[in-house]
């Protein structure tokens, strides 16, 4: 996919176009020179493909972490209402089985392009995580 992507300034505009439209919140939501930025970097330095290697790498081999694996860091985690799981908001218990939850925000808007669709939420997520409330909301 990635060869005719690379190929093709139209594909590849049409393929990411159609990407932000079916995971974001809203394409209106979304600045047209941001999305614009993005398809030109795309193209003009080849990486559709590696942006991506991971999907393709996760379906092939798997997941990599195992069930006694643990990330000891304290995490912050940003839940976007409209992420790619049509089931609704993944489990908090399920993060914790794996991570060092200390933050569990539940956002009231943006997707999978998060930073682009609601940057205000997200910022203010990660300061206040940083600055030292690392309790719960």
């Amino acid at each position: 996919m990635a060869y005719g992507l690379n190929d093709s300034p139209a594909g590849l505009a049409a393929w990411l176009v159609e990407k932000w439209r079916s995971w974001s919140h809203s394409l209106d939501a979304i600045d047209r020179d941001l999305l614009l930025t993005n398809m030109t970097i795309f193209w003009v330095t080849e990486t559709i493909g590696t942006s991506m290697r991971d999907y393709y790498d996760k379906r092939r081999y798997g997941p990599t972490i195992g069930p006694e694996d643990f990330v000891t860091v304290p995490t912050a985690v940003a839940v976007f209402a409209n992420e790619l799981v049509s089931e609704g908001t993944p489990p908090r218990e399920w993060a914790e089985r794996l991570y060092d939850v200390r933050r569990w925000t539940p956002m009231p808007r943006g997707g999978h392009f998060a930073p682009a669709e609601a940057p205000d939420l997200l910022a203010r997520d990660i300061s206040e995580f940083f600055a030292g409330r690392l309790g719960d909301r």
